[in-house]
């Protein structure tokens, strides 16, 4: 099996890979069948270098590979037909932006793979950049609360090395006894938690966090049971809310009146009540000034998202009262940082971790003929069709929604 690293060519530049050098060496290490070969590049984190000394072909002959990896969407005039491809495709929800790349998959006879639907057998998705997401979204939160209340400027987190040097950035700070509240308790918000506990702020529990003051910045994850509850008042499990959540109401404003950092690092499932509205942004006990909602559901469960950033812009400001976007350094107006592509900003550690469950997780299905049913459950298309559990998406790819 010859497998491609392409070169990302989507704007912005996108410096992330599926592949390492080293994740590179460990797959044909491990399956003797395996070959590799890597578009040359000059903007990906890893060198053409660095391929070449670990013992990795560099070369431009895409079509003749087998199996082409990429993280981001590829131009449609740069989709070699016939082949089998795996990035990010960004059609799965059915947006507009990407009708036309997934017509052209189709009129290519070209085999998708979307690492978004890479997964077990029980739906747990196997490769992610998440983790990543909520490490950058949570430096980014601290950033933006910087510039909001004009009290200290840290670097953009594009402009430092890793992780550890983000930490680093944050120690420096003398932050005043702020409450920061994080949702979330998968991979986003556990990796933002990673960096509130290595700057060394204190956890708080719930009861505390919303009653007790403290000498000292803290912070409390809440997971979708700490902001929601039953309608008809009844206690039940976590996985009530997953199964039938038009049950739940919103609790979340009971954290506004406290809370002046929020990081947004939850999933939000579709029919699941919104943490705030924009009336209960309006509302006097709505005293959040700063939101990083890694999460970036535009127009959804946090209101104050009305758009995601960028990398080059990352804050922008929202106005409660008229429901629009302001100059965020206005006292009336909510900070918001919500880009939506913050791995991109730690390209080097985003890229090596998402290879590891990339060479563990997906590579050995191409060798033990798909016996966990990976590969099957993550193909989109194939002989210029959709697959049956993609069929959904016909009259998205027909244009008639």
């Amino acid at each position: 099996m010859h497998f491609g690293i392409i070169r990302e060519r989507k704007n912005p530049p996108d410096r992330r890979v599926v592949l390492s050098p080293k994740a590179c060496q460990k797959v044909v290490e491990n399956h003797e069948d395996a070959q590799i070969t890597v578009e040359p590049s000059i903007i990906r984190v890893f060198t053409d270098k660095e391929y070449k000394t670990a013992g990795i072909t560099v070369d431009t002959k895409m079509e003749e590979c087998d199996v082409l990896l990429g993280v981001k969407e590829v131009p449609i005039d740069a989709l070699i037909p016939n082949k089998k491809y795996f990035f990010f495709s960004h059609t799965i929800k059915k947006q507009p932006y990407n009708r036309k790349l997934l017509q052209a998959v189709l009129e290519k006879n070209i085999e998708l793979y979307d690492h978004e639907v890479i997964t077990n057998k029980n739906g747990i998705r196997l490769v992610a950049f998440g983790r990543y997401a909520g490490i950058v979204g949570a430096y980014n939160g601290f950033r933006a609360y910087g510039l909001k209340t004009n009290s200290y400027e840290l670097p953009k987190a594009s402009e430092l090395d890793d992780q550890q040097a983000l930490i680093t950035e944050l120690k420096k700070l003398k932050l005043p006894n702020i409450k920061i509240l994080l949702t979330g308790k998968g991979r986003v918000g556990n990796g933002a938690r990673e960096m509130l506990v290595g700057m060394g702020l204190k956890e708080t529990k719930v009861e505390q966090y919303l009653n007790e003051d403290f000498q000292a910045p803290v912070f409390c994850q809440i997971d979708v049971l700490d902001y929601n509850r039953r309608k008809d008042g009844l206690i039940k499990e976590e996985t009530d809310f997953f199964k039938n959540p038009g049950d739940y109401e919103s609790t979340f404003m009971r954290f506004t009146s406290v809370t002046d950092l929020y990081i947004a690092g939850h999933f939000y499932g579709s029919g699941a009540p919104y943490l705030f509205t924009r009336e209960d942004a309006k509302q006097p006990q709505f005293k959040i000034k700063v939101v990083a909602d890694i999460s970036c559901d535009v127009d959804g469960p946090v209101a104050s998202t009305l758009r995601a950033s960028t990398i080059a812009d990352p804050v922008y400001g929202y106005d409660p009262r008229s429901e629009s976007e302001v100059d965020y350094t206005l006292p009336e107006a909510i900070a918001v940082m919500a880009v939506d592509n913050l791995p991109a900003e730690l390209p080097r550690d985003s890229s090596e971790g998402f290879g590891q469950a990339f060479v563990e997780s997906v590579i050995p299905a191409f060798f033990n003929n798909d016996e966990h049913g990976i590969l099957e459950r993550a193909l989109m298309t194939k002989n210029g069709k959709l697959r049956p559990r993609f069929s959904y998406l016909q009259d998205y790819v027909d244009g008639k929604e």
